[in-house]
């Protein structure tokens, strides 16, 4: 019963800052404080979703936005936690490849943008490869700070017990970083969906990103605060799977909370 009082409680407070936010949103249009013209109340924001989804145009906008930003976060940490884990665990190749490396991860995918333009023309790879850029880095550098974070006193314990090197790599060392590994996952989760809107907006006929930059340029105002709106949901479902994996993988991590 205390239990569930405690969960009732803490879901109370999750949910009174977001129910101010919505009633102030709602009200500085409607009482003059700000235009409707620039700022749209939710009520207006929800009847466009709603149109949306009566005319089949949601389902369009959010399936492509899903399949791009879902294929450009799989290859980033397909690609990002491989090449991170070969660079924690073999300092000859950090060595070689970390300036070059280095040399990339400042160059904003935003900047990028007519070089895969160029190579990969206006159609669906080229988004994709703008998404995998910006989601790479944080999966990369997260695993290759997580393995070097790995207790070098489990791996001579381990060696010392005749443990294979291979056993040591999979047994050890990436449980071990894969707290890292799931941080750097999770800020990709974030990053590719701010690549996601910027992708869109190059050559793209649906999509989240295209429907908020569409209706801005045409000026319906409440159905581009639905995209930013479906944008910000994207982005808060596709974090809570991430975490929900997270936690299914790492049942043996228990965190501090002051409040326990």
């Amino acid at each position: 019963m205390a239990q569930a009082l405690r969960s009732a409680s803490r879901l109370i407070e999750r949910g009174l800052g977001l129910l101010f936010f919505l009633a102030l949103w709602e009200l500085m249009p409607r009482v003059g404080i700000v235009s409707d013209a620039y700022l749209s109340p939710p009520s207006a924001v929800i009847a466009s979703i709603a149109q949306l989804a009566g005319n089949g145009l949601l389902w369009k906008h959010i399936a492509a936005s899903l399949q791009r930003s879902l294929w450009g976060l799989l290859l980033a940490i397909g690609a990002g936690v491989l090449l991170g884990l070969l660079m924690g665990a073999i300092r000859r190749l950090e060595n070689i490849v970390d300036p070059v490396l280095q040399l990339f991860r400042q160059t904003s995918a935003f900047a990028l943008f007519p070089v895969f333009i160029l190579f990969l023309g206006i159609g669906e790879l080229s988004k994709v490869a703008i998404i995998f850029w910006a989601s790479f880095w944080p999966v990369l550098l997260s695993t290759i700070g997580g393995v070097k974070q790995v207790d070098r006193l489990l791996i001579d314990s381990a060696l010392s017990m005749g443990a294979s090197q291979r056993f040591v790599f999979f047994k050890v060392v990436l449980p071990a970083a894969l707290p890292s590994i799931f941080t750097g996952v999770r800020l990709a989760g974030a990053y590719c969906i701010t690549a996601l809107v910027a992708a869109e907006m190059i050559g793209a006929h649906s999509g989240l990103g295209f429907l908020t930059l569409n209706s801005q340029e045409t000026f319906q105002i409440p159905t581009m605060y639905a995209g930013i709106l479906l944008l910000a949901v994207l982005g808060l479902l596709l974090n809570y799977l991430l975490a929900l994996l997270e936690r299914r993988l790492l049942r043996w991590r228990k965190g501090l909370s002051l409040d326990d």
